[in-house]
């Protein structure tokens, strides 16, 4: 068996939910209160654009009430001391990996604090609420931004950067994710198919557990530490 040097790790809103956020779907099928298709998708957009501005505007001001937890703070510290080639994938718009320290990441949905124009395409990192139709910073435009998240419908962010760092990694990592949601949840038969080892660490046990080489059931805050205890001998 090969050894570990290149990792990658996918992260979902199990990790965040320590933190006090919402995760993606409630048991009731909804997210926080609205059917995903009425908020998270272009057609809900062009159909009621208040609702989906006043919902992500208050999702951008809740990340003023949260902290980084354990599991976060300790992907940051294995961010900073693997000497290997490690990339953090996370499907969560919030920031708290960052808060966190963590570097070598990117964010597959997009952002919350971060909107994009629909005018010129470009990208602006945004604290404020897009409710009123704010002019974009780029090119001026009115009315023209939109929260820069990846709406069911649309092509998740750097999917190619994602793939090359699945065909050459030696371990892939899920940390609370449903794998219920495409292209992530086909990341684990990606990396398996190129030779790497496979570890969950969830809550529950998935919908992809079985193609995992292991799967261990907890609350990230602990599992999280663990392995990482594990990896860099702490």
């Amino acid at each position: 068996m090969r050894p570990i040097e290149n990792i990658v790790i996918l992260t979902g809103a199990g990790i965040s939910a320590e933190s006090g956020l919402a995760t993606f779907r409630g048991p009731d099928g909804l997210w926080e209160g609205h059917r995903v298709e009425d908020i998270c998708t272009p057609e809900a957009l062009a159909r009621d654009p208040v609702l989906v501005q006043t919902f992500y505007d208050a999702r951008r001001a809740a990340l003023a009430s949260v902290e980084p937890n354990a599991a976060h703070r300790a992907l940051a510290r294995l961010d900073a001391g693997w000497k290997g080639e490690l990339l953090i994938v996370t499907q969560n718009v919030d920031d708290l990996h960052e808060r966190a320290g963590a570097q070598r990441m990117l964010h597959m949905h997009g952002e919350l604090k971060s909107a994009l124009c629909r005018r010129c395409g470009g990208r602006s990192e945004w604290m404020d609420t897009l409710i009123d139709g704010p002019a974009c910073p780029a090119c001026g435009a009115p009315g023209g931004l939109r929260p820069d998240i990846v709406f069911f419908g649309e092509m998740p962010y750097q999917m190619e950067r994602i793939e090359a760092a699945l065909e050459d990694a030696d371990l892939f990592v899920s940390i609370g994710t449903s794998g219920a949601v495409y292209p992530a949840a086909g990341f684990v038969q990606t990396a398996r198919h190129y030779g790497a080892r496979t570890l969950e660490l969830n809550l529950d046990p998935s919908a992809g557990s079985h193609f995992f080489d292991k799967t261990r059931i907890g609350p990230a805050s602990r599992l999280v530490v663990q392995w990482v205890d594990s990896l860099l001998g702490g």
